[in-house]
C-alpha cells in the first residue's frame, strides 16, 4: 500500500493493487467539506485520472460518517463577518470550478467509482455519494438532501443525480422536505447498490473494488461513457457510440484474452491493453 500526500489532513488517500481509496478525513465534524479538503479532493482525482496505476476510486468518509455536506458552522461564521468573503460573480465561479473538478469528476472519469457510506451522506456529500458509479452502505447509514433545513437549493450535483436514479417527483419530494433516507429504503430506490453491517464495509467495499480493478480497464472506459452518455442522449446517437466503441475494445488485448479464457474454462487475465 502506498500512502499519497493529498498535502492536507482533511483527505487521506492510499493506492494499493489498482485500488486508489481517498478518505474525507474530519470526523469530529462529520466529515464536512472545508476549503482544504475540496482542494486535495479535486487534486488527487485530477491525478488518479491519468495514472495508469489507479484502476478504480473508492470515496469514503472516516469514522461512522460518510460526509455532511458543507461546513455550515463555518458558513456562520463567515456570514457574522468572522471570513473573507468574495463578490457573488466570484463565488459562483469558484462554486462551479469546485463542483466540476470533485463531482464532476468522479462522474466522468473514465475509471469506476465506488462510494462507500460508513454513516450520513447528506447535502453536498450526497452529491459526492450519488456522482459515483456504485455506491455501498453499512446498515445504519442514511442519506438526505438537508439544503431545504439551511436554506440551500443545492449543489454538487444532486439534483441531476437524483432526478436520473429514482424520478423527477421522488427527487424533488427529498429535496422540499429533506428527510433521511435509510439504506434499506435507499436501496430499494435504487439509490445503493449493495448494504452490509458496519463492521463489514471495508472488506466488502474491498472485494467489490479488486473485482473491479482486475476486470477489463479500456472496455469499463467505454462502457462509462456510453452508460453516461445515454442518460441524456439520442437513440440512434447511443447506437452509434455503442457500435464505435464495441468494434474498438475487440481490438484489444483484453477481449482476445477473455475469448481464449472462456474456451479454456478458466478465469482472464485483464492487462488494460
Amino acid at each position: 500500500m502506498a500512502a499519497i500526500d493529498t498535502g492536507t489532513n482533511d483527505l487521506i488517500a492510499d493506492l494499493d493493487s489498482g485500488v486508489l481509496t481517498i478518505t474525507l478525513n474530519r470526523p469530529d465534524a462529520r466529515n464536512a467539506m472545508s476549503d482544504d479538503m475540496n482542494q486535495a479532493l479535486a487534486r488527487t482525482l485530477a491525478d488518479a485520472e491519468f495514472n495508469p496505476d489507479v484502476k478504480v476510486v473508492v470515496l469514503t468518509g472516516a469514522g461512522k460518517g460518510f460526509c455532511a455536506g458543507g461546513d455550515v458552522k463555518g458558513m456562520n461564521s463567515r456570514n457574522d463577518g468572522g471570513g473573507p468573503g468574495l463578490g457573488i460573480d466570484a463565488a459562483i465561479h469558484r462554486q462551479r470550478v469546485n463542483q466540476r473538478a470533485t463531482a464532476g469528476k468522479l462522474f466522468k472519469m473514465p475509471k469506476p467509482t465506488l462510494a462507500a457510506l460508513p454513516g450520513a451522506a447528506a447535502g453536498a456529500g450526497l452529491g459526492l455519494a450519488l456522482a459515483c458509479d456504485l455506491r455501498i452502505m453499512a446498515s445504519s447509514a442514511i442519506m438526505t438532501t438537508a439544503f431545504a433545513k439551511v436554506g440551500f437549493s443545492g449543489d454538487y450535483g444532486g439534483t441531476y443525480f437524483l432526478t436520473q436514479l429514482v424520478g423527477s417527483a421522488k427527487a424533488r419530494e427529498m429535496y422540499y422536505l429533506s428527510d433521511r433516507i435509510d439504506a434499506q429504503e435507499a436501496l430499494r430506490l435504487g439509490l445503493t447498490n449493495w448494504v452490509c453491517e458496519f463492521d463489514e464495509l471495508a472488506a466488502k467495499t474491498r472485494e467489490i473494488a479488486l473485482r473491479l480493478a482486475n476486470g477489463p480497464t479500456i472496455a469499463y472506459r467505454y462502457m462509462k461513457e456510453n452508460l453516461n452518455r445515454a442518460m441524456a442522449g439520442d437513440w440512434d446517437d447511443c447506437l452509434d457510440l455503442e457500435a464505435t466503441h464495441h468494434v474498438h475494445c475487440g481490438q484489444t488485448a483484453d477481449h482476445k484474452e477473455a475469448a481464449r479464457a472462456f474456451v479454456e474454462k478458466r478465469e482472464p487475465v485483464f492487462t488494460g491493453r
